[in-house]
């Protein structure tokens, strides 16, 4: 009698590991797909050449001393930013879009490691959208001296970000209704001094990829172009006022605000 109770649960025991090893599969494999979109930047542009890395792409443009790491939002194929970057590279600041394992970064929250220890740059930025901003906030924790700043679309911190030189910069869109927006203002408690927020009126939560609508989100009241320009244009604008590029310019952004 003992052996075949031992037997049974045993049974109950696989059983209930397949049906979550199936949930699993079915889950990170169900994820939102580059649109066609990406197509056009896949071979790179007259002055962003995009080559295949370990884990990701490399966007080298014409900036030499200035590169970002890309950490990718749950759920959402990589390659969708690679418009966005490709326009960041082009303004001088080159880019590494990396791949996570089941397209979610809590599962690959380290592989900056590897771009930091094998490329050499005078200014390091860690940058993500969503989930992986969140992971990108929580390496950057961990990791002040090695980084310069950290920009975060549609996301927010769970640790102090104050060790070290750090600047942070949060990017949001005012028609994002993915992003929890009591936690992003809970996240402010763990900004260094030098943080800024903008907000991209008429922008959206998918806003920032090539990917299509997201699930909850809300509609977009700007094209995702005008987006992509405005985020490049805060990114740009940030790593000036921090030192960080050629000397800043004035500008004028009448579809951003800044949050105070």
């Amino acid at each position: 009698m003992k052996k075949k109770k031992l037997k049974k649960i045993g049974v109950i025991i696989l059983a209930v590991f397949a049906v979550l090893m199936i949930a699993c599969i079915v889950y990170v494999k169900d994820y939102y797909h580059s649109d066609e979109t990406v197509t056009d930047f896949l071979t790179g542009t007259e002055t962003v050449s995009v080559t295949e890395i370990g884990n990701g792409l490399f966007l080298d443009g014409p900036g030499e001393e200035t590169a970002m790491i890309f950490y990718p939002g749950a759920k959402v194929e990589y390659t969708a930013y690679l418009p966005l970057f490709t326009n960041l590279a082009e303004q001088g600041i080159d880019c590494f879009l990396l791949k996570m394992p089941g397209n979610l970064a809590v599962f690959g929250k380290n592989r900056a490691d590897d771009v930091l220890e094998n490329y050499e740059y005078e200014s390091w930025i860690l940058a993500g959208h969503s989930l992986g901003g969140a992971m990108a906030a929580s390496y950057a924790s961990e990791h002040p001296k090695e980084l310069d700043g950290l920009i975060l679309l549609a996301a927010y911190p769970t640790k102090s970000l104050t060790a070290g030189q750090l600047f942070v910069q949060s990017i949001y869109g005012s028609e994002d209704w993915v992003l929890n927006m009591q936690k992003l203002e809970d996240g402010r408690q763990y900004m260094p001094e030098n943080y800024s927020e903008i907000c991209i009126n008429g922008g959206n939560h998918a806003g920032f990829g090539a990917y299509g609508e997201q699930k909850g989100d809300g509609k977009a009241k700007i094209n995702r172009e005008e987006q992509w320009e405005k985020t490049v244009d805060a990114i740009r604008d940030a790593c000036l006022a921090n030192g960080i590029g050629e000397e800043k310019q004035s500008r004028q952004y009448s579809d951003m605000e800044a949050v105070s």
